[in-house]
């Protein structure tokens, strides 16, 4: 999926010979087309789609709720809005990385304030209750900035940004939120064997030997790298961690362990799906990624709650 979207594109691009020049060290233009453009927005779309499909299937099974999704816990909110502050202050016009650095330090802070508000021996439903006191304080900020921007030109760059895209994205952003996800994924695909234990309840787990405070540090802050790192490069984009987890758990016997790198590959093809969808439509300018994303999740999550309400 990702040598495909490295192929699509607006304009005709002979890749044999892009790859030959780049190798060559030849500056022609199907060398910079590849490089600044097309390959950055695929590897991109691969590591986003698998960060927010690993953190869904995590929240999924730390939570143990079908619903959860890793905006849950305001860790997208908080990183979009520190993208957003970059925005309103006029940083993200002095220099390339002003985004990014933002909206990860907002994902940060909103870790630390996960980590403040419920302490280590905190329960399910306290990380719950503070995750949406974190998302509505977020986006109640964001929205403040919205409301007070200098000129609605801003306004509206800021309206963009947060639907999420992948497009005018270059390697430094790459190489910047890359070292994070894989921390966030560490710490996620690490807790697989504890989260097959919580399925059996908290007490049962604790029996087994495993201890909740630490694997809920462990998902928390995984999620945090890994979503936070994503919607800082990207802007928000919605239903990933949702949908993916869904559609694969029966595939592995509903064991959350065994769906966490498998729901990150979905996410990932999933992404690169979309994003792939968007440029093959003949809508100028494009479409917004997380719009996109938005109207795959939107139906799939109404199917969702009727089919667990005739479960029921």
């Amino acid at each position: 999926m990702t040598a495909l979207s490295v192929a699509v594109g607006y304009a005709d691009l002979d890749l044999g010979a892009a790859f030959s020049d780049w190798l060559a060290g030849r500056a022609s233009l199907p060398a910079l087309v590849l490089v600044e453009l097309r390959l950055p927005r695929a590897l991109l779309g691969a590591l986003v789609g698998f960060s927010l499909g690993l953190a869904g299937a995590a929240m999924q099974g730390l939570l143990r709720n079908p619903l959860a999704e890793p905006g849950l816990l305001g860790i997208s909110s908080a990183a979009a809005f520190g993208a957003v502050a970059m925005f309103y202050s006029g940083f993200a016009g002095a220099f390339l990385l002003a985004l990014p650095l933002g909206g990860i330090a907002g994902a940060m802070l909103a870790t630390l304030l996960l980590y403040a508000l419920n302490g280590r021996g905190a329960g399910t439903m306290a990380l719950i209750l503070a995750g949406v006191a974190i998302n509505s304080f977020a986006g109640a900020m964001t929205s403040l900035a919205l409301n007070l921007a200098p000129n609605p030109y801003a306004a509206l760059e800021i309206v963009f940004w947060l639907m999420g895209s992948l497009a005018d994205r270059s390697m430094a952003h790459i190489w910047l939120v890359l070292p994070l996800m894989l921390l966030g994924w560490a710490l996620l695909l690490s807790s697989a064997t504890a989260l097959d234990g919580l399925t059996l309840g908290e007490d049962t787990a604790r029996s087994l030997g495993f201890d909740l405070g630490w694997l809920r540090a462990r998902l928390i802050g995984g999620a945090a790298l890994a979503v936070g790192a994503s919607v800082a490069v990207t802007g928000a984009i919605g239903f990933v961690g949702l949908v993916v987890p869904h559609l694969l758990r029966p595939l592995v016997g509903h064991r959350p362990g065994r769906l966490l790198l498998v729901s990150g590959l979905g996410g990932a093809i999933l992404t690169l799906a979309a994003d792939i969808a968007l440029r093959l439509m003949p809508i100028r300018p494009e479409l917004k990624l997380g719009v996109v994303t938005a109207l795959i999740g939107a139906p799939f999550l109404f199917s969702l709650i009727q089919r667990m309400r005739r479960a029921a």
